[in-house]
């Protein structure tokens, strides 16, 4: 089974701060319609970059949340920034045919260690 890595690095929101979308969040729907298209576009241009085959027909994808700094937080709440990224891959690039449960199993949550560049590694492993 083939196992592919890319690094998605955090978009900015327009006032400079990282784009996370949180589950916690109460944010207007505009406000999470733009960081979710942002989401979308870097996991697109991370793919072309990365030159991930595109067509796979079943996955199982993690995601390691790397953040600036060493403060708690719950890589779970984070899973609307995975869904984003995910339908970058799948949607915007071609990864997969689709992100149902036929396709993809996951993506799993994971914290990672602090990085000065924030964003998330996704693993794409490839299953029967």
């Amino acid at each position: 089974m083939t196992e592919h890595t890319v690094y998605v690095a955090a978009p900015r929101d327009r006032r400079g701060r990282i784009a996370w979308i949180n589950s916690n969040e109460r944010t207007h729907w505009a406000v999470r319609a733009e960081k979710t298209k942002a989401w979308r576009l870097v996991a697109r241009n991370a793919a072309q970059n990365a030159k991930l085959p595109k067509g796979l027909q079943r996955v199982h994808i993690t995601c390691t949340v790397h953040k600036t700094n060493n403060r708690s937080y719950d890589a779970g709440n984070l899973a609307p920034t995975a869904k984003a990224i995910v339908d970058g891959l799948v949607t915007d690039y071609g990864l997969l045919p689709d992100d149902s449960n036929e396709h993809v199993i996951g993506p799993d949550m994971r914290p990672g260690e602090k990085q000065d560049q924030p964003g998330i590694t996704i693993k794409i492993k490839e299953v029967q």
